[in-house]
C-alpha cells in the first residue's frame, strides 16, 4: 500500500464486538490505529454505537470516553424500544444511517475506506464509495460458521481483511484481561481501573472490550 492514501476507518461497534467475541480475542484500540496509521495518512477513525440512557450504569461508557480521547471520532445516538408484532420488548440501536452519511460525506477527501462490520446492508454504501473513487476494504471474519460477513458485502468490497488474521497484530494480549469476581448475588461486579499505569491522563481507564454490551 502506497504511505500518501488518505484511509479512514468506519467501525461498526456492535458488529465488531460480536465478531471478536466469536474469535475469541479482545481489540487493543491503540494498536489498531498504529496498525492503519503505518498504512497511509490516517484522516479519521468513526466508531458508532447506539447507547440505552436510561441504564444507571453503562458497561460501554468507559469504552467510548477512552476512545473519544484518544484518536477516534465516536457517534452515538440513543437506543429505541418497542413492541413487537408479538408483543413481545425490543431495543433498536442501528447506525448505519450515520456511518453511511460520515462515508458519503467524507468520499471527496479519502482514498480509501476500512469498513468493520459484516453487515450486508453496507453493500449499496461501499458501491456508492466505488463509484466516488475510494478505494473500500471490508474487515470482518469467514472462519466463524456461519460466516460473520454477508456474501454480497465481500464480494462488493475491493479488498477483503480477514480478523483473524489481524488479531496478532490489532489484538490485546488475554492476560492483560483482569479478574472479575462476582458479588454475593452472583452477579458480575461493575469493573474498575486496573491499575494507575494503565489510566489515561484524562483519569479515564483502559476500557475492557468486554464491556460492551452489543
Amino acid at each position: 500500500m502506497s504511505g500518501q492514501q488518505r484511509i479512514a476507518l468506519f467501525i461498526d461497534g456492535a458488529n465488531l464486538y460480536a465478531t471478536t467475541k466469536t474469535l475469541g480475542f479482545d481489540i487493543d484500540y491503540k494498536r489498531l490505529l498504529k496498525e492503519f496509521q503505518g498504512r497511509g495518512t490516517l484522516v479519521r477513525a468513526f466508531y458508532y454505537t447506539a447507547l440505552v440512557e436510561d441504564q444507571e450504569y453503562s458497561s460501554i461508557r468507559p469504552l467510548i470516553d477512552w476512545l473519544d480521547y484518544n484518536g477516534y471520532r465516536v457517534v452515538t445516538k440513543p437506543t429505541k424500544e418497542f413492541v413487537d408484532s408479538a408483543g413481545r420488548r425490543k431495543v433498536k440501536g442501528n447506525m448505519d444511517i450515520e456511518l453511511a452519511i460520515d462515508a458519503l460525506e467524507l468520499s471527496p477527501y479519502i482514498d480509501h475506506m476500512v469498513l468493520f462490520s459484516g453487515d450486508g446492508d453496507f453493500r449499496s454504501l461501499v458501491e456508492a464509495m466505488q463509484r466516488r473513487g475510494v478505494r473500500v476494504s471490508v474487515v470482518s471474519t469467514v472462519t466463524t460458521q456461519p460466516p460473520m460477513v454477508a456474501d454480497e458485502l465481500r464480494r462488493q468490497a475491493d479488498e477483503f481483511l480477514d480478523l483473524s488474521q489481524l488479531a496478532s497484530r490489532i489484538g490485546r494480549d488475554p492476560s492483560e484481561r483482569p479478574q472479575r469476581p462476582g458479588n454475593e448475588n452472583g452477579e458480575r461486579n461493575r469493573p474498575q481501573p486496573r491499575n494507575g499505569a494503565l489510566e489515561s491522563r484524562y483519569g479515564i481507564r483502559q476500557p475492557q472490550d468486554d464491556d460492551f454490551e452489543a
